[in-house]
């Protein structure tokens, strides 16, 4: 298989604004946390100590997301890199790389919506049983 220079290249945009998305999450939860922070040292409520905890887990998940998105973004140009000097095999295996680290940056955003999604059920439930 021959693998040209302009196909890693693709991974480009679509790795910039899957970054830019990963971070406006991570910025907004940290925003949220923050709040919530306030609240539970003021009040000691459990249920905010439970929100908490559950935001922590998707920060988590977030600072993962990134961590392999930059990595799929670093094999990426690594596999350029060796394509331009007409190493194949090597630029085959790397492209290969960062496609499996985007998968699994993929598969832990999937992850952390699903973990964003319960969370929200939870909150409308009250309204909805009404």
């Amino acid at each position: 298989m021959t693998l040209h220079i302009e196909t890693p290249a693709l991974l480009f945009s679509a790795t910039s604004l899957i970054l830019l998305a990963y971070t406006n999450r991570f910025l907004t939860i940290a925003t949220i946390v923050r709040s919530l922070k306030k609240t539970y040292d003021e009040h000691e409520n459990k249920s905010i100590l439970i929100e908490i905890k559950n935001l922590n887990l998707r920060l988590t998940l977030i600072r993962y997301m990134q961590l392999f998105g930059v990595l799929s973004l670093f094999l990426s140009v690594f596999a350029m890199l060796l394509l331009f000097f007409d190493i194949q095999l090597a630029g085959l295996y790397f492209f290969g790389f960062s496609l499996l680290s985007l998968l699994i940056s993929l598969a832990l955003s999937f992850w952390e919506i699903s973990i964003s999604v319960k969370a929200l059920q939870v909150h409308l439930s009250d309204l909805i049983q009404k």
